[in-house]
């Protein structure tokens, strides 16, 4: 059996209509080449060798996300510089156009101006945000980025944030700086990627605290991640207990392993069960972008 049919066997046999993958990159192909050529030269914010699983062309990697059997995903552009986001946003717009399946998505970045893009991809129906923080080196509470989260607080608009000091600290990465945006925001809709890794028990804190913060499965639990950042044992009860706040998500393609090891990594989790796993990997993020109404 290949790689398609086993995942394709996972949710088939929980009784799902396919998979919601709310963490896979599509971007720009000179955008894409750079980020590709940055892990394989493992750069000091990967810092290890890092194989990219699914290098292959566009069209490839939409075939085999349908393969799989995802019902819908993201594009997750993001920016590192200033006027980068609202190209971005731009090239996102036009891509989830030409593509049913994928939900728009923009990004931000605090510049002059930023305001007036969020604001235009709002209305022009953005469904999701993605924000690095570590990439972008950038605090999520500058002032010229303040409005714009109150724009997407309004619109209640998830927002996916790689907020965590994983796989290697930025200068503004941690609970602490989140912790200080949901001060002043405190119904966004923040996924936090990878769960918060390392940082796990931090951001299942604020989680708490915030019961419009959610948390992505993204590269948490793999043998990948577990060798370097492992997820406390301690903190496995919590898991289940937000059971409606965890969000499947895989990093495709930018993955050192197969997608097939990030389904397979939560079916083997202690404790969980059918219902938890229906949830996961696509219950909660089907009614949180409101995929079936």
């Amino acid at each position: 059996m290949d790689e398609t049919q086993e995942v394709r066997q996972v949710w088939q046999g929980l009784g799902l209509p396919g998979l919601v993958d709310v963490h896979t990159h599509f971007m720009p192909k000179p955008v894409m080449d750079k980020v590709w050529r940055y892990f394989d030269e493992a750069g000091p914010l990967v810092g290890r060798t890092w194989p990219i699983a699914y290098r292959t062309d566009e069209q490839d990697r939409l075939e085999k996300l349908r393969g799989f059997g995802v019902r819908a995903f993201p594009s997750l552009i993001y920016a590192h510089k200033p006027q980068m986001a609202a190209w971005l946003n731009e090239w996102a717009a036009t891509f989830a156009d030409e593509t049913p399946d994928c939900l728009r998505t923009a990004t931000l970045y605090p510049e002059p101006g930023v305001e007036a893009y969020v604001r235009r991809a709002v209305d022009e129906g953005a469904r999701v945000f993605k924000v690095h923080i570590q990439v972008g080196r950038y605090a999520p509470t500058d002032p010229l980025l303040d409005t714009s989260w109150g724009v997407l607080e309004d619109a209640a608009i998830p927002v996916v944030i790689h907020c965590g000091s994983g796989p290697a600290p930025g200068e503004h990465t941690g609970p602490g700086p989140v912790t200080a945006l949901l001060r002043r925001h405190p119904r966004l809709r923040l996924i936090v990627a990878h769960m918060g890794m390392p940082e796990y028990t931090e951001f299942l804190d604020l989680a708490d605290r915030y019961p419009d913060v959610r948390l992505d499965t993204t590269m948490a639990f793999t043998p990948f991640v577990e060798e370097t950042m492992p997820f406390p044992a301690s903190e496995y009860g919590r898991l289940r207990d937000y059971a409606d706040r965890i969000l499947f998500g895989s990093d495709f393609p930018n993955i050192p392993y197969g997608f097939l090891d990030a389904l397979r990594v939560l079916t083997g989790l202690p404790g969980v069960d059918d219902a938890w796993l229906r949830k996961v990997l696509h219950d909660n993020a089907a009614h949180l972008f409101q995929l079936d109404t």
